[in-house]
């Protein structure tokens, strides 16, 4: 009973601090980092300048956000709630929570909010309505492209055979249900030829209706997390994440243009010779280049984690931007590792990363067979790191 009443004032404090914060947000501009994976994922985390499958009906309801383990249906459960959380959490609120590094209340807030959308296949008899800042980005749920349904059928079809042993009940509803649905409606849709008018986006049919795709497209059907794939992950210390045979003081030497060696190369490099595949690359001011950024280990469990969780709900124009998927941090990238990672860096690199705190994240993936993925562009941030976790095979 004690530790019930501990837990629930943490709760209820954090709610609170969450309220308030609400109430009176301050403004900051933005700064960003990307981690990208290829064949192909792309993650991404934002800052700001100076698991369980959803469908299983036994899912329990803990109380509080220390014991979620980022399961859709662990949420704070209580209705009267319902009015509280907001249709999609800000990104101010995101860098509020992790100014102080309060990551249990980030993930808190971030579930509770995604356990009420209509991302929860458990809430489709209430009719939620998904909020139009998601819709307008790409992740509604009444329209697709074919390379986005080729996309969640090539996870189902993976996933049947992840959890063939694990798990043979969602291995079973993802062959039985899932998959004959993806394959079904991916018939109906035309070529993109004759998709013009919309850039190649294809809007869901009534047969399409009745085949069953509103029961499961863009849902969280599947929804592991890094607990339940290494239970041991969190004890690795506070950089535990990260590859400490790196030397972060030099690193960070480097993005502000401060080491000499650096320099050398820059200048050898760019008047005698073109850099190769198998050159080293250097480092210019405000770019900097890590190898091997992440233990093995991390690595492992993130491209795990990305590859088994159904939360890529962005689909992009392909006439337009091309052929790829996204997730963000507030529609479903919330994983503790991630916000963890997030911190990891901005503790490891104070130099780069002071009064910047976390801001957005997002991930991307793309598919090898597809011949473009995002166009040439500039992130509005003051810092931007990307990461590419792909296997060597992937990389060009």
């Amino acid at each position: 009973p004690t530790t019930t009443m501990k837990l629930r004032v943490k709760q209820d404090d954090t709610k609170r601090q969450y309220h308030q914060r609400r109430r009176q947000l301050t403004r900051h501009l933005p700064l960003h980092v990307i981690i990208l994976l290829s064949n192909s994922l792309c993650l991404l985390l934002f800052y700001p300048p100076a698991c369980c499958a959803f469908v299983n009906p036994n899912n329990k309801n803990p109380d509080t956000h220390e014991n979620d383990n980022n399961n859709i249906n662990s949420a704070d459960d209580n209705d009267d709630d319902d009015d509280f959380f907001p249709p999609l959490i800000e990104s101010d609120d995101i860098s509020y929570f992790f100014s102080t590094y309060d990551l249990d209340g980030l993930h808190w807030a971030l579930t509770n909010i995604f356990h009420r959308s209509a991302r929860n296949p458990n809430n489709l008899s209430s009719k939620k309505e998904l909020p139009q800042t998601l819709v307008a980005r790409g992740g509604g749920d009444i329209y697709t492209a074919e390379y986005k349904l080729t996309h969640d059928l090539e996870q189902a079809k993976y996933l049947v055979k992840k959890l063939e042993h694990s798990d043979p009940p969602m291995s079973h509803y993802f062959a039985s249900h899932v998959i004959p649905i993806y394959e079904r409606v991916l018939q109906n849709i035309p070529p993109l030829t004759e998709l013009t008018r919309t850039k190649g986006l294809y809007a869901f049919t009534k047969e399409d209706y009745e085949i069953g795709i509103g029961n499961v497209y863009n849902k969280a059907l599947y929804m592991t997390n890094a607990d339940e794939l290494d239970p041991g992950w969190k004890g690795h210390g506070t950089t535990g994440l990260l590859n400490n045979a790196l030397d972060w003081n030099d690193i960070q030497r480097d993005w502000f243009g401060e080491s000499e060696t650096k320099q050398t190369e820059l200048t050898t490099t760019t008047t005698t010779t073109p850099t190769t595949k198998d050159s080293p690359t250097p480092s210019i001011p405000g770019v900097i280049i890590i190898d091997d950024l992440l233990t093995p280990k991390t690595l492992s469990l993130l491209r795990q984690l990305l590859l088994r969780n159904t939360h890529w709900f962005q689909t992009k124009t392909p006439l337009e931007f091309g052929k790829y998927v996204g997730s963000y941090i507030d529609d479903g990238l919330h994983d503790p590792i991630f916000l963890e990672l997030a911190k990891q860096l901005h503790q490891t690199m104070p130099q780069i990363m002071k009064g910047h705190h976390l801001k957005y994240m997002w991930a991307y993936k793309y598919d090898s067979e597809f011949e473009s993925g995002i166009n040439l562009h500039a992130d509005q941030a003051a810092v931007n790191v990307n990461m590419w976790l792909s296997l060597d095979g992937a990389d060009l």
